[in-house]
């Protein structure tokens, strides 16, 4: 293995430059980006201690220390473990009014109502939930709303349905924070709601049992980093102590952990931090997927082409996508009740027509796109001159509009809107953030202002509903309100180097010691290396969009590489230009399986001429 360091400082006398070199001399990427190391001068000393005292690879000690992982907590770092990275469930605010009352329809027999949300972290933790009602031979019955006709988060019509339904209890899961009105509905019922959720929340709670949300104000728990299901996780363990506590016949049976694989799969999908409790989550979910035993889970996996175990990526990018079709253009229900199945037949079924419909927003979000990149053109030229994109059209449609402002965020590298206006004039908008920008935040003070219907979010992700004659007010409130920080953040656009390695140190070998230290994510970034003056030997178009390329070193050994979604980009520029040249380049490694091999493969994220 050929493994090539490029400190910034040989010498621990030598005082740190506040403005770090840029690695490789690279000032300007293809990508407009500047190439710095992720290891400032402590950071390589702190590398050093790890693996001279843990004995670990170097590569490895690097990854860690440029994660802010000291010398004390790497080795638990590296085997994260649910028993203990748990706090007590009792520490999160309202749990334990929660876990009795879930407990006590448990006892009763109660038909239980579980009201989620559209996404994938909403379709896991429904199904986490109903799965262990199910365990008890308690009823439950999901309601996921429709995305289009009735909007994020519980609604009293929907409410008072399923209390005429019979619902003795209603669970909210990953959404009824901030629904008053709703909440309000079931109290007029009579029926008694508990709320688990994550989402940001103002000062004024509703009226229900409980609400049990690690972000609220009053919660101590220090857990606001979890997703939906992660909360939901810890409601149950603590609901499941209490019914063995109380003697319960099928309490002892309960196995909480193998459904872990849920858990994993909304926090990789929700891009919650990769940090304490969620890396436990993440790694032992993992273990939990590679068993199939979800009938649902797996037949997704089958229908996106597995061809090895199961990795944060599958997840991220080939099931919660297939899951996610369901609520954005057709029946929101699909991906939670295909979670709940241990019927294969009925799973093959549900997961081929979620197929479809993710082939089908593929088309439609392709279309859209095309629209918006156009629309930024024309409302701010090239882009550079704004700080916030906001583009809107009448045809779109609203549950892809999340999508179109995750795209024109990583193009324009800003945070973006996108808003589809019904007849009516009212418009239904998702956002998405850069780095360092609290988009969740900037919502809700233009709620607070009035130019918007209702909105709420996230520091990365926002959706909000704003009427048509507010949309120019909204942009420029928008603009007001991140300028300066927007400005500092693009300034500094750079990319993080994690090292320099040769084609013949990138083996698969390296990639398997590299995984220890992972999974990787939100929060715990994945490794990205600079391959420095290599040959260009081929470049080529793959797929629609995609360019392929093989770098060669000076030694001969050569390493496959792939930008996505790059063909029309400066960077797919420069690799199909540059066949014959020396250039840097920079990615992360992955391992390819095909026809079931595994080979080494570069995920080209930079690039930029060698001279």
């Amino acid at each position: 293995m050929t493994v090539k360091h490029l400190p910034l400082i040989t010498s621990t006398d030598t005082p740190v430059d506040p403005v770090p070199r840029a690695f490789l001399g690279v000032e300007r990427s293809a990508c407009g980006q500047r190439w710095v190391s992720r290891l400032d001068q402590a950071a390589q000393n702190r590398a050093l201690a790890i693996a001279q005292v843990h004995g670990l690879p170097d590569l490895v000690a690097r990854v860690l220390a440029g994660r802010g992982v000291g010398l004390d907590e790497a080795l638990a770092f590296l085997d994260p473990t649910i028993r203990s990275l748990m706090p007590e469930p009792y520490t999160l605010t309202d749990c334990e009014q929660a876990a009795k009352r879930i407990a006590l329809a448990v006892e009763r027999g109660e038909k239980v109502a579980i009201f989620g949300d559209y996404d994938v972290d909403g379709a896991a933790s429904s199904a986490l939930l109903y799965r262990f009602l199910a365990h008890f031979g308690v009823t439950a019955e999901i309601y996921i709303p429709d995305r289009i006709f009735e909007g994020y988060g519980p609604n009293p019509a929907a409410i008072r349905q399923l209390v005429q339904k019979g619902a003795g209890l209603i669970v909210t899961v990953d959404c009824g924070s901030t629904s008053h009105e709703a909440l309000d509905a079931a109290r007029e019922e009579g029926c008694e709601v508990v709320v688990i959720d994550h989402h940001q929340l103002g000062h004024e709670l509703p009226h229900c049992l409980a609400l049990v949300n690690p972000n609220r104000e009053d919660d101590l728990s220090g857990q606001g980093h979890l997703c939906a299901a992660g909360v939901v996780f810890m409601v149950l363990v603590a609901t499941a102590r209490l019914l063995r506590q109380q003697g319960h016949p099928r309490a002892a049976g309960l196995d909480l952990l193998a459904w872990l694989d849920l858990v994993a799969l909304a926090t990789v999908c929700d891009v919650v931090p990769l940090r304490g409790l969620n890396r436990a989550f993440v790694v032992k979910g993992l273990l939990a997927a590679r068993h199939m035993n979800n009938a649902g889970l797996a037949a997704l996996l089958r229908k996106a082409g597995l061809g090895g175990p199961v990795t944060p990526y599958h997840l991220g990018f080939l099931v919660g996508p297939r899951i996610n079709a369901g609520g954005r253009i057709s029946d929101a229900a699909l991906g939670s009740r295909l979670l709940t199945l241990d019927d294969t037949a009925v799973a093959e079924e549900i997961a081929g027509r979620l197929d479809e419909l993710n082939r089908e927003r593929q088309a439609m979000e392709a279309a859209m796109l095309a629209e918006a990149e156009a629309e930024v053109m024309a409302e701010y030229g090239d882009g550079e001159s704004a700080t916030v994109l906001v583009t809107a059209r009448d045809n779109w449609h609203p549950g892809i509009v999340g999508l179109l402002a995750a795209r024109l965020k990583e193009k324009f590298r800003r945070p973006a809107f996108a808003v589809a206006f019904d007849p009516s004039g009212k418009g239904t908008g998702s956002g998405r953030s850069i780095n360092g920008f609290d988009m969740g935040r900037m919502v809700r003070a233009a709620v607070d202002e009035g130019l918007l219907v209702k909105g709420g979010g996230h520091a990365m992700a926002a959706g909000l509903t704003v009427e048509r004659h507010n949309l120019g007010r909204l942009r420029a409130f928008f603009e007001e309100k991140a300028a300066d920080t927007v400005a500092s953040l693009v300034a500094n656009h750079v990319l993080k180097i994690d090292g320099a390695l040769s084609a013949s140190g990138a083996t698969l070998d390296m990639l398997d010691q590299l995984e220890k230290a992972g999974p990787y994510g939100s929060g715990h970034p994945q490794p990205v290396f600079a391959i420095p003056s290599h040959r260009v030997r081929d470049a080529r178009l793959v797929g629609t969009a995609h360019v392929k390329v093989q770098l060669e070193a000076v030694d001969g050994s050569r390493l496959d590489g792939i930008a996505f979604r790059s063909a029309d980009t400066p960077l797919g520029r420069l690799l199909l230009n540059s066949r014959g040249s020396q250039i840097h380049v920079a990615g992360c490694l992955s391992g390819d399986h095909w026809q079931g091999n595994r080979r080494i493969q570069l995920r080209i994220l930079d690039a930029a001429p060698a001279s």
